[in-house]
């Protein structure tokens, strides 16, 4: 499997016409492909920016030529599964061999929005794999030409099919990273998605992914292993650790994110973050080549696809670095 290195655009701090127009940019500069998640809300305040991802996706495969992907969405609370799968289908319809479904089990920062209780992760986790049950069905089924229903714990649907569809099914990679989930996305799930963690735990979901993949019988060898890096990379090593103060403090919060509900909860929590808090989490430097030689580790441990996200509004002059110093220099 080919290494790509594509562009993590995040529509929570950026204008969808300008995310439209830096993912071209980094296209012409060597990136390949393009993830954007699925947020109703920013992180804090200051990113200031929370576009609908479908729409921008849809944009994107006009505008680009790579591969394009939700990392991730959740198909779980404000959206019934049953619509996940609609969207992905056409939006692979669209523009055959190049999206990928990425799915996670939400935040409440985005699914509190719509008012229903939130629950532990334990059910977070379920409903999930659950809702991955569904779209998988409707895939299968729809691809057959048959209509399909559903009734389980948490979703029900009644008997349809989805009526446009592309020629293969996209690809259904699980954002994981706890072990138990990483089992459970090797044995339903056609890959896997994680963020930047010490390679050691990141080895241990590899490990439990392979794990799950071999007891159902498939090959982890040929199942996607995708990975989002977020990075501030400035001119100074002091501009780049104002970014990631400003921009992005969400990186330096060391626990588990997904009970809070408001950018403006956030932003109190952002005050208390402190600029060793980034140590091990995300390299903040004016060097690329420090940069380079972080994601080559991970190159190494096995991923095939890295998202790179630089937290400045410096866009542009980042792509241009790293484009002509860092990716060139990666080696698979």
């Amino acid at each position: 499997m080919d290494l790509t290195i594509g562009y993590a655009a995040m529509l929570e701090q950026f204008h969808p016409t300008d995310i439209i127009s830096y993912s071209e940019y980094a296209e012409q500069h060597g990136f390949s492909g393009v993830m954007a998640a699925d947020h109703f809300q920013p992180w804090v305040p200051q990113q200031g920016q929370s576009a609908f991802v479908w729409n921008v996706l849809s944009s994107l495969g006009e505008r680009t030529r790579g591969d394009i992907g939700p990392g991730v969405t959740a198909p779980t609370f404000r959206w019934h599964p049953a619509m996940v799968a609609q969207a992905s289908a056409t939006l692979a319809a669209m523009y055959p061999g190049r999206h990928w479904l990425g799915l996670g089990s939400g935040e409440a920062l985005n699914e509190h929005i719509i008012g229903q209780y939130w629950p532990e992760a334990p059910e977070r986790i379920n409903r999930m794999f659950e809702a991955i049950d569904v779209i998988k069905k409707l895939f299968t089924a729809s691809l057959a030409g048959k209509d399909v229903k559903h009734s389980g714990p948490f979703y029900k649907l009644e008997s349809t099919r989805l009526w446009t569809m592309p020629e293969v099914a996209p690809e259904i990679l699980v954002a994981t990273a706890g072990p138990v989930t990483a089992k459970r996305a090797g044995k339903h799930a056609d890959g896997l998605i994680t963020v930047g963690a010490p390679l050691e735990k990141i080895s241990m979901l590899f490990g439990k992914f392979d794990d799950g993949a071999r007891e159902v019988g498939r090959d982890p060898e040929g199942m996607p292993k995708v990975l989002q890096i977020h990075l501030s990379w400035a001119e100074t090593d002091e501009e780049a650790l104002a970014n990631a103060m400003t921009e992005w403090p969400n990186g330096g919060m060391k626990f588990p994110k997904a009970d809070i509900r408001s950018p403006f909860e956030f932003e109190q929590i952002a005050k208390l973050v402190r600029p060793e808090d980034f140590e091990g989490r995300m390299v903040i430097s004016s060097d690329p080549d420090v940069h380079r030689a972080n994601i080559q580790k991970y190159v190494d441990l096995g991923f095939d696809r890295i998202y790179l996200h630089n937290v400045g509004r410096n866009q542009r002059e980042w792509i241009d670095v790293f484009g002509r110093d860092v990716l060139p220099k990666l080696v698979r």
